[in-house]
């Protein structure tokens, strides 16, 4: 349907919005015209037939000729890189290759044209202390600790580590394979799908199109036309994980956490784009793109991260039986890719190409799934730890009206005892969608708004999309125009689209100087009516374009450096919210002198995103496949190192039925990011409108958030130290179980809580596995289950089946509160879950600091506290627990309760030690408060420490 003025509805609509804000842009339009927007239209997003790059690389057949051969004399070495030429036999065309061991577990290869015509680009600001950084003061590192060519074979360069690692470079035909342990684990251009498009003429390039192809020099997508001034310039490869059946991660997509075959489907798809109401299992492009794929199996983990941000394809083909022969060529007498048995191992061939850029790949070789993450996150970078108020529950809707609406909000969740650290506000508190701004006549106060709910540490959100609205007197566009500040169109004019203001332009956040005068405009001085209560949401970032290609930015428009918007797609939408954190960070110093941590959520993302806040799912649907969904998207998100991931709960479109979501604030109470949101359209669903009994299972599913914020915290430290994700898939912790390697449904919090969400309508009972070698315990009743069976349990709409792990402590506070910070100084009660194996102990740990400011980096200022329970001797327990960290900080914080389950028999007495005299415990004789339920085996001890939980306690509890 086309409007008078040449613009679809579809795309003026998007429908992340309502029907009714439509018909308020098409008045603006001066256009006529209707529509109903019931679901994703396919029509309006290429498939891999209508991309002419998908069709030229997946016709590439694989072959053990590649044309690729390495040039012999030019070959140079450092400590930790070689260098040489590589011909393209068939083209004519040498490029420049390095590969690089970042270190003994971690590899490089770089392949670019050696003279190109024009500069291909290659992603910057995102690998931490980039080797090829011109900034970067390159330390000298002997990572290969040999270089020679292999006695067997003069064509096979062999670069060794100390690690076990070696990088087996195949000269003629061009091959690289990554061998741990004698084992082939990874080869690059094993099945000869090595492509590399080099920049050259459009008269050059007809000897090498096909007859009749189309697409090279100029593409069309429905009414829009891609003029690919550089022709075509597509790059590609093969990549074999050996041993492995399982592949995951290149989120983002509506699918199988465990990644299917694409044999007979389009490949997987990343292309940041604006997909309301997106399908499900589906290989379609969404909001965020990360490059980068793990395989893992019963012996190793590794990974691949494509860093390039133009759009790309990656094919899947699994093979569980095919003959080592088939990768392996000249190494098969040197390295083995088979069995103890001999039988072939199985593999994964996965095919990756890009429209634009240059081959930048790095690979991690594990072998454990932390180690992993670890490697990943030094090239990456881990998140930041967020304040504690983030990790909290949300409340948001697009839209809050007015102030009067925002203090209703605000007091009926008090008055229904339902605690809320943020409420937020969509674009209709703007004025006019001038983003920066507030509608005066609903917000005239808005300082005062902000002040009455951060008396009690509630915070605000504030909506602050990159599309600039093209207005007079707006004091950012006018800024912006004068400074030259807004991406171009091919013909070097500001660009100009449409979205939620009408005629808008896009702030070119791939210029560091436009991203630091982006941070400026979030000064109190600048942002009139914001309070250091109010923190940000960068929305339509990938970036939403209403009357765009594929509702997007053309290609063939200019961003800095006189760099195509078809090479920064794909890391377009990263550099708003760092941007916009690093706003935050400069308005607390000015204000206070010193920075607090910042809270952006966003919707698009990359590699590297995890560095600047937290993501969601997007517009998703009031279906039950969706709340399921939510799981497998986290976990594909988590693993590929962005961890704060959470879904809108019950779904942006539609309405959901009571049933759905209560069950849906039960899974997200144990997700990252735990935010409700709702269309415009939809019915008004805060949790205290709810009936009974559903609104006392929601109050009780929000108080469960509250409950574990210690422990989800410390997790978050992990995540923030490790790289390793805060929601996890079963094989992270049991990474030789194989009967988990698909699961999808049940994940773990952290290490040691294992969450089996009710995901069916109806449903009052679920299957749950328990892994390992150690007893689960519901976090409810205690009741004990063992290890490494299957059990129905019963899960009744008012209870999600939730289990500590076996071995475990947990750090909770069981005192819910308005907000958080209102528990900054609330005690703490360890849960302990012991084992029944080993030392049939439990051990866990506990991370505080102030929660907000970054004196936990700048001045050591936080603790981590240990808590160890061990078995002295058959009849005595022993308690202790102590900081182990190079931090320091004290807290009026303190334990107040101690639970232990697991154990078989009543104590007969806990005391605590009141000193050690000559290296001797010295026990209280003042006997410790005690209670033991024997249905569970659970012992409970109060006030074991009246003193701050930074200070060191032992108990001793007494056996018969």
């Amino acid at each position: 349907n086309w409007c008078c003025c040449g613009l679809t509805m579809a795309s003026l609509t998007r429908v992340r919005r309502s029907a009714f804000l439509a018909l308020q842009v098409i008045v603006v339009l001066a256009c006529v015209c209707s529509v109903v927007i019931l679901a994703v239209d396919r029509n309006n997003f290429k498939t891999c037939e209508q991309s002419s790059f998908c069709q030229r690389n997946r016709k590439i057949k694989a072959t053990t000729s590649s044309p690729f051969s390495v040039v012999r004399d030019t070959i140079e070495y450092d400590n930790d890189c070689v260098r040489f030429d590589l011909d393209n036999v068939q083209t004519h065309t040498t490029f420049k290759v390095e590969i690089t061991g970042v270190s003994g577990d971690t590899m490089r290869i770089y392949m670019d044209e050696k003279e190109p015509l024009h500069p291909r680009y290659r992603v910057e600001g995102v690998v931490i202390d980039d080797h090829n950084d011109s900034n970067n003061n390159k330390k000298d590192v002997n990572v290969f600790s040999k270089k020679h060519f292999s006695e067997d074979d003069t064509n096979v360069l062999l670069l060794e580590t100390d690690t076990d690692t070696t990088v087996a470079i195949t000269l003629t035909p061009f091959q690289v394979d990554f061998i741990r342990d004698n084992s082939v684990v990874l080869s690059f251009n094993g099945r000869g799908k090595l492509n590399f498009e080099h920049y050259r003429t459009k008269s050059q390039d007809e000897s090498l199109a096909d007859e009749g192809e189309e697409g090279r020099w100029e593409e069309v997508f429905k009414s829009h036309h891609d003029s690919k001034p550089r022709g075509p310039a597509s790059v590609g490869f093969d990549m074999t994980f050996h041993g492995v059946k399982h592949v995951y991660g290149i989120p983002e997509h509506a699918s199988s956490f465990s990644l299917k075959s694409t044999q007979s489907t389009d490949p997987y798809r990343l292309y940041n784009l604006d997909v309301f109401e997106y399908e499900l299992d589906e290989t379609m492009a969404l909001y965020g793109s990360v490059p980068y794929m793990l395989g893992h199996s019963q012996t190793h983990t590794c990974g691949v991260l494509f860093l390039n941000s133009a759009e790309m394809f990656v094919d899947i083909e699994k093979d569980e039986s095919s003959s080592a022969a088939k990768i392996v060529n000249a190494l098969k007498s040197l390295f083995t890719n088979s069995n103890k048995d001999g039988r072939p191992r199985p593999h994964v061939d996965t095919h990756w190409f890009a429209e634009s850029g240059v081959i930048d790949v790095f690979v991690f070789l594990g072998p454990s799934p932390q180690d992993v993450f670890k490697q990943y996150s030094a090239v990456t970078g881990t998140m930041e730890l967020p304040p504690l108020f983030s990790t909290a529950y949300h409340q948001c809707r697009w839209n809050y009206n007015d102030e009067e609406d925002v203090a209703f909000v605000d007091s009926e969740l008090d008055a229904h005892d339902i605690p809320a650290d943020v409420i937020w506000l969509d674009i209709e508190h703007t004025d006019g969608k001038r983003y920066m701004t507030w509608d005066t006549n609903k917000f005239p106060t808005p300082i005062d708004m902000q002040n009455k709910l951060n008396v009690k540490g509630r915070k605000m959100v504030n909506i602050v999309d990159p599309h600039i609205k093209r207005a007079s007197g707006y004091h950012v566009h006018e800024e912006a125009s004068k400074l030259n500040y807004y991406i171009k169109n091919k013909d070097g004019n500001d660009y100009d689209g449409w979205c939620w203001p009408g005629s808008s332009s896009w702030m070119d956040f791939t210029d560091p100087k436009i991203r630091s005068w982006w941070a400026d405009q979030f000064a109190l001085d600048k942002y009139g009516g914001t309070t250091l209560s109010l923190y940000f949401w960068n929305d339509m970032n990938e970036p939403s374009v209403f009357n765009g290609p594929e509702i997007t930015m053309h290609k063939d428009a200019k961003h800095f450096g006189d760099v195509e918007h078809r090479d920064v797609h794909n890391v377009y939408g990263m550099w708003q919210p760092a941007s916009t954190a690093e706003g935050i960070r400069r308005r607390s110093i000015e204000e206070t002198g010193k920075p607090t941590r910042p809270f952006v959520l966003s919707r698009a993302f990359f590699a590297g995103s995890q560095r600047y806040g937290a993501i969601w799912t997007g517009d998703n649907t009031a279906e039950w496949g969706h709340m399921s969904a939510s799981i497998s998207m986290c976990l594909s998100v988590g693993i590929a190192g962005v961890p704060f991931c959470g879904a809108d709960i019950g779904g942006f479109f539609g309405n959901p039925d009571t049933e759905l979501l209560t069950r849906w604030y039960q899974v997200a109470a144990f997700q990252p990011f735990m935010r409700a949101h709702a269309h415009l359209d939809t019915k008004r669903r805060e949790p205290y409108l709810l009936d009974e009994p559903n609104r006392s299972i929601v109050r009780n599913a929000v108080h469960s958030r509250y409950r574990i914020l210690p422990y989800l915290y410390t997790t978050f430290h992990t995540a923030a130290t490790t790289g390793q994700p805060v929601m996890r898939p079963l094989w992270v912790e049991f990474p030789q179980d194989e009967s988990v390697f698909a699961e999808e449904e049940l994940f773990m919090l952290g290490p040691s809580i294992l969450v089996a969400p009710v995901l069916s309508q109806g449903q009052t009972s679920r299957s749950v596995y328990f892994p390992g070698d150690e007893p689960w315990f519901d976090i409810e009743t205690h009741r004990a289950y063992a290890a490494g069976s299957r059990q129905t349990v019963s899960a009744p709409l008012r209870k999600i089946p939730v289990y500590q792990r076996g071995g475990s402590v947990v750090a909770l506070k069981t005192r819910v509160r308005r907000t958080s910070s209102l528990a900054h100084n609330d005690p703490f009660t360890f849960v302990a879950a012991l084992a029944l194996t080993g030392s049939k102990g439990a051990r866990g740990s506990l991370y505080v600091d102030d929660y907000s400011s970054y004196d936990y980096e700048e001045a050591k200022a936080f603790a981590v506290v240990d808590v160890d329970i061990t078995w002295a001797n058959d009849n005595v327990l022993k308690l202790t627990a102590s900081t182990s960290s190079d931090g320091e900080y004290t807290t009026k914080e303190w334990v107040e309760k101690i639970v232990i389950n697991g154990v078989s028999r009543p104590p007969t007495s806990v005391r605590r030690v009141d000193g050690v005299v000559d290296g001797v415990e010295m026990v209280g004789t003042t006997p410790l408060t005690h209670t033991y339920t024997a249905d569970t085996g659970t012992v409970t001890i109060k006030k074991p420490s009246t003193n701050s939980v930074t200070e060191a306690f032992t108990l001793f509890v007494t056996f018969n």
